[in-house]
Parts: structure tokens; C-alpha cells; sequence
């Protein structure tokens, strides 16, 4: 018996949207909680470019004098976010920066930067979209760059460096949910997906639309 051929035509990527981040906020002498965000989420739209690498580790495993398998897992993600500008306050924070009383910021390798979650959206040609959140970030670099100013305007764009780790026992990083998956959850929106971080199965359950 013959199979048949199914014919497929995925949604090709137009642009990156917004992106969104929410800083960890565990108790004192916690470095990272999970279940506690601040509960505000900040959204931007300054992202001209987003790049995703994953950092693996693979590990053969040799039984019988051969290869047997090979053992692979991601060990953190990377994220490369060239933006048009981004808010000081916030990214003050993600570098653990310090500010006296007078006002004065302080920037040093004692510093500790603290956990947040980032999210971005990937908006594809035809309508649809993909909403991604990385519950266990930290800034690892950042560009400062600038050049005087010509008579025709030019960007002076930056890039955050963001490495996100696992989150939980099973070693997951990144929880997303796609517009193409048959398994969309119908009813739930950007808006909707954004406002808190999505760490658990749980997380998304809550926001979705009894009614539909």
C-alpha cells in the first residue's frame, strides 16, 4: 500500500514585534524564584533585530566498543537583541548597577544582575504569530556605542545580550505557543499572553477564554 503525499505551505517570518521582560523577584538570600515576578511587565517596541543561539552539549555514549548515542542537551540559549534605544532605569537593573543618594550610578564587576523573564513576538506573513517567554534571564553584555551626528539622521542602534537559563527540574528554557500549532489555545491574544510571564502549563491554562 502506497502512502500519500500531504503538500504543506508554512507561514513565512515578516518581522519581529514587541518585546516584553519582567524582573525576578525572590525573597532575600534567593537568587531565583519561579513563581514570583514583579507584577508589572514592561513592553517595548525598539527591536530591529533578534537573534537566537543555543549553546549545546553533546555527550556520546559508547557501550560495546561503539557509539551507541549521543546525548544531547541545551545547556542556555542566547539571545542577541539589536534595539533603537532602550529605557535606563531598566537596563541599569539587568547590569546591577549601583545609585547613591546624590544620584550617582555605578558600574562594576562586583555587581550582581538579576534574573527577569524575557518575551518577544514573531509576526509571520499571512497573520500569523508566535509568543515566546524565557522566564530565567540575565543580561551578559551590552553595546554603548555613538557617532557625531551627520546631516542626515542616522540610527545609532545597541545590542543586549541575553542569555536565558533553564527554569525548571526538566531543564526547559523557553515556553512558546504558535498561532500555526493545530494545538493553539484558541482565544488567547498577545495581550493576554504577555501580561505575566508563562513559566507552567498552569500559567497559560489561567488565561485561557472559558467561553470559546
Amino acid at each position: 500500500m502506497s502512502g500519500t503525499i500531504t503538500t504543506k505551505k508554512p507561514m513565512m517570518k515578516e518581522t519581529v514585534g514587541a518585546q516584553y521582560y519582567a524582573f525576578n523577584n525572590p525573597a532575600e538570600g534567593v537568587e531565583f524564584d519561579s513563581t514570583k515576578y514583579e507584577e508589572n511587565v514592561t513592553k517595548t517596541e525598539t527591536v530591529k533585530k533578534v537573534g537566537v543561539t543555543e549553546n549545546m552539549e553533546s555527550t556520546p555514549v559508547k557501550a560495546s566498543g561503539k557509539d551507541y548515542t549521543t546525548v544531547n542537551q541545551t545547556s542556555s540559549i542566547d539571545i542577541a537583541v539589536e534595539v533603537i534605544a532602550v529605557v535606563p532605569s531598566d537596563l541599569k537593573k539587568m547590569r546591577g548597577e549601583k545609585t547613591s543618594k546624590s544620584g550617582l550610578n555605578q558600574s562594576g564587576t562586583s555587581n550582581v544582575r538579576p534574573y527577569f523573564a524575557y518575551g518577544k513576538t514573531v509576526k509571520k506573513i499571512g497573520g500569523g504569530e508566535r509568543y515566546e517567554w524565557f522566564p530565567k534571564c540575565q543580561l551578559v553584555e551590552n553595546t554603548d556605542d555613538i557617532e557625531t551626528k551627520e546631516e542626515s539622521f542616522k540610527e545609532q542602534n545597541d545590542t543586549l545580550t541575553i542569555r536565558a537559563y533553564p527554569f525548571d527540574d526538566e531543564g526547559n528554557i523557553r515556553n512558546y505557543i504558535d498561532t500555526e500549532d493545530d494545538t493553539f489555545p484558541t482565544g488567547v491574544t498577545e495581550d493576554k499572553f504577555f501580561a505575566a510571564p508563562i513559566v507552567t502549563d498552569e500559567d497559560l491554562k489561567k488565561i485561557i477564554p472559558t467561553s470559546v
